[in-house]
């Protein structure tokens, strides 16, 4: 007849104990962390997505400010985005400033009478005339005189935050370049130029969960839609429009 070892029993009844009291519940604590962590893991993605696409969102709308400026001045786009970045910098646009009201028919009158004694001149010769009267004093006159303005005294000057370097890169991307094409496309037979500028979710979302990224770009895709922030587009005219809009 077996012995009952009682040291024995004590000890495996002590570590049963521990095994039900102590790790039962700790391994039910981190099983549920992880269930819970799962569950906030794509809320947490979303979330900082969303902030940065805000951002990135902000500068694809300050580039298309300056293609819009530099179309007006150039009446093309342009595809590097160094360069535009450099337009901003060191260019010019020109301006239409408004001297005097067409529905003041005593001014009309006075600067058409100028206008006869200036019989063959040509009008931006004629508007310089103008302005220079203006500018002596005669304030009784309706004409506009286009102005050249430097580009960085026009764009953003209520933006004292404002640099215009941070336009090269895609915010969080760790210095990646913006991505941007510009042509001239025949549409309709009428040569139109277009534009586009591109921060990818690959270089946008750097650092975050790279399967929900994953994820995000298939389910864009299979949606026929762009993976990542696109301003303007060299597929077809959309008035510049951001597919965020």
């Amino acid at each position: 007849m077996a012995k009952f070892d009682l040291l024995k029993f004590t000890e495996n009844k002590v570590v049963n104990t521990i095994v039900v009291y102590v790790f039962l519940p700790l391994c039910i604590l981190f099983v549920g962390y992880l269930l819970v962590d799962s569950v906030l893991q794509p809320v947490r993605f979303n979330k900082e997505k969303e902030a940065r696409e805000q951002v990135g969102i902000e500068r694809l709308k300050d580039i298309r400010t300056l293609q819009d400026a530099f179309k007006s001045t150039n009446g093309k786009y342009v595809s590097d985005i160094d360069s535009l970045v450099d337009f901003y910098k060191n260019g010019t646009i020109v301006v239409r400033m408004q001297i005097g009201s067409k529905d003041d028919s005593l001014a009309m009158a006075h600067t058409k009478a100028i206008k006869s004694k200036l019989y063959g001149w040509k009008a931006p010769r004629v508007n310089a005339y103008l302005y220079t009267l203006y500018q002596d004093g005669d304030k009784n006159l309706v004409f506009s005189i286009d102005n050249k303005i430097p580009v960085k005294d026009t764009l953003f000057h209520n933006r004292p935050n404002f640099e215009a370097d941070s336009l090269k890169t895609i915010p969080f991307s760790g210095g990646q370049k913006v991505e941007m094409e510009a042509i001239v496309k025949k549409v309709s037979g009428v040569n139109v130029p277009l534009f586009e500028a591109r921060m990818p979710y690959k270089k946008l979302l750097y650092g975050m969960d790279n399967q929900l990224r994953i994820n995000l770009d298939a389910d864009r895709r299979n949606g026929n839609k762009y993976e990542g922030l696109q301003v303007g587009s060299i597929s077809a005219p959309n008035n510049n429009a951001g597919n965020w809009e």
